[in-house]
Parts: C-alpha cells; sequence; structure tokens
C-alpha cells in the first residue's frame, strides 16, 4: 500500500507535509486498515540479520540490524579473583552506549538517558533467565574465574532498542569462545595469547582448549506498541514518538516467560492485550532463534 493511498486531506496539503503536522492522524488511518504507512502489518517485526565475529580483537561480537536499528555487541573475559561468597562463579558487567552518531536525540556531552536503563534491563534479564551459568566462568575455586564485560553500542536507533540490543548480547555470547589460560611461576593465572599459543606443550594450562559457553535457553524479547485497540509489534522511532505506551516482553527459546515490563503510558494493558503480547512474543522469539541459528551455521561453514 502506497503511503499516498486514499488519505483524505484538506484541500491541496501534499502527505508528507500532512504526516508531520498530524503524525497520529496520519497513523490511524493505516491502523483502521491493520498496516503501517509501509504497508508492513501490525503483528509483523522488521527485516533482521545477526553477524557474528565482526570485532576481532575481543573474545565474542556480533553485529545485529532489526530494519534501521543496528548494535554491535562485543564481549571481553578477563581473570579476576572470585568474590569470597561465590568462590566458585564468574561475574557479569554490562553496559549499553548511545553515542550522539545514532540518534539526533543525544547530543555530543551529555549521556543518553535511555543508557542506564538498558544497561540495567539488559543486565537483569540476562541473570533472571538463567542463560549463563556462572560456574562455568570458574576457573580455579576461590582463586581465578572469569570476569565478563559485555558492551553493546547502538549505531543507529530506530525503535525497539532493547530487543535489538538483548539480541546483539545473545549473539555475541553465542560467538564467545572462552581464552587459554595458564599458571606462571607465581601461581598467577593469566590469559594465554600470541606467541604462547605456539608454546602452549609447555604450559601448565587450567583448560585444555578454547571453548563456547553451555545455554539451557536463550532470551529473546519483543517490544509491542498499545494504541487504542491496536498493538504494533517492533515499532520504529516515529511510531514510538507518535504513541508512547510501550510493553516488552521476554520470553526463552523454550518459549517460557522471562518478564514483561511495561514503562507507563496513557493505555493500559488489561489482560487480553498483555496476553497477546505474550503470543506475539513467543512467535518473535522462535523466528529470532531460527535466525541466530542460521548464522552460527553459516560462520562454522566459512
Amino acid at each position: 500500500m502506497a503511503a499516498n493511498s486514499s488519505l483524505e486531506i484538506d484541500g491541496d496539503m501534499e502527505v508528507d507535509a500532512f504526516r508531520r503536522l498530524f503524525p497520529l492522524r496520519y497513523y490511524e488511518h493505516y491502523l483502521g486498515q491493520s498496516v503501517r504507512p509501509d504497508a508492513r502489518p501490525l503483528a509483523h517485526a522488521r527485516e533482521t540479520t545477526i553477524s557474528l565475529g565482526p570485532v576481532t580483537s575481543v573474545d565474542g561480537s556480533a553485529l545485529v540490524k532489526i530494519g534501521e536499528t543496528t548494535m554491535l555487541a562485543a564481549i571481553k573475559l578477563e581473570v579476576m579473583t572470585p568474590a569470597a561468597d561465590l568462590p566458585d562463579k564468574g561475574c557479569l558487567a554490562v553496559d549499553f552506549y548511545m553515542p550522539p552518531v545514532c540518534t539526533p536525540n543525544v547530543r555530543p556531552g551529555r549521556p543518553a538517558e535511555a543508557a542506564p536503563v538498558i544497561s540495567k534491563q539488559l543486565s537483569d534479564v540476562i541473570l533472571s533467565s538463567g542463560m549463563i551459568n556462572f560456574e562455568e566462568l570458574s576457573l580455579i575455586s576461590g582463586k581465578a574465574a572469569w570476569m565478563v564485560y559485555l558492551d553493546i553500542y547502538c549505531l543507529n536507533a530506530d525503535g525497539s532498542l532493547f530487543d535489538a540490543a538483548l539480541l546483539s548480547a545473545v549473539a555475541a555470547f553465542s560467538h564467545l569462545k572462552v581464552p587459554l589460560v595458564s599458571v606462571n611461576d607465581n601461581g598467577r593465572v593469566t590469559t594465554v595469547t600470541g606467541e604462547l599459543l605456539e608454546s602452549k606443550s609447555e604450559l601448565e594450562l587450567v583448560n585444555k582448549e578454547r571453548r563456547k559457553l553451555s545455554f539451557k535457553s536463550l532470551p529473546f524479547s519483543l517490544t509491542c506498541l498499545l494504541h487504542d485497540k491496536y498493538i504494533l509489534a517492533d515499532p520504529t522511532a516515529e511510531e514510538e514518538d507518535i504513541m508512547d505506551t510501550l510493553v516488552t516482553v521476554v520470553v526463552d527459546s523454550l518459549g517460557r516467560l522471562v518478564s514483561l515490563y511495561k514503562a507507563g503510558g496513557v493505555v493500559l494493558a488489561n489482560t487480553s492485550t498483555v496476553k497477546d503480547c505474550i503470543a506475539l512474543a513467543k512467535r518473535r522469539a522462535a523466528e529470532l532463534h531460527n535466525i541466530l541459528v542460521e548464522s552460527i551455521s553459516e560462520m562454522e561453514v566459512d
């Protein structure tokens, strides 16, 4: 459906001008036909791609695009001394960055208000989903474990930022390979890199090979925009600006509900609406899991 099809406009006003002056009325014309101005059905997400390993200087990385929204996730592992009360577990630190290049709403020298909120949500979801078995990050009980630094950079912010950020994190963890470590003469555990890799037979290795983490399930999310009786899956930045009631549902690859987040908004989410959002999220999670599996298979072939 073209953007200028049968839209009633007073006088000779151009469609683009009408869209800028009366954006909600413009969208409501299409919502009544269960589509958006670009003809995308309300329940459909945008085209999604995953590229694994774009950053070679880290232990795991992924570039994700959902429509025009683009995220780059990078994971770096460092050896740390575990906490006394958790001697057999590693730790995770999550940071989400929104540089001015990603959106005009972020000004140079001023941190984006959404960044710390998304960082906290990502950390909460990764921990509560049970995606990572932190005991796998232990090297020597009480002495050494992995500190996982997950940094996510928003390269283009065109809506559904949390969905793209979480997908990039999951993809980066799927790409991650745990480095080799050894114990030196002073009893210190260090990462084996560079030339030491060639002579690893002479080292006292803690782990014998670079390995991937095992996952029981993976979390995926879908943000839905509520307006009147309509539910718009995977909204763009323009849609989020016009209709501000958002519901983000996180489910795992086994179809279990992990979390549901609603940040205010004028539309009340009743039981029926919540159920519809969860159903859409489960369908989306299956789609994203298939895309991730295909990306992993393509990388292994290459």
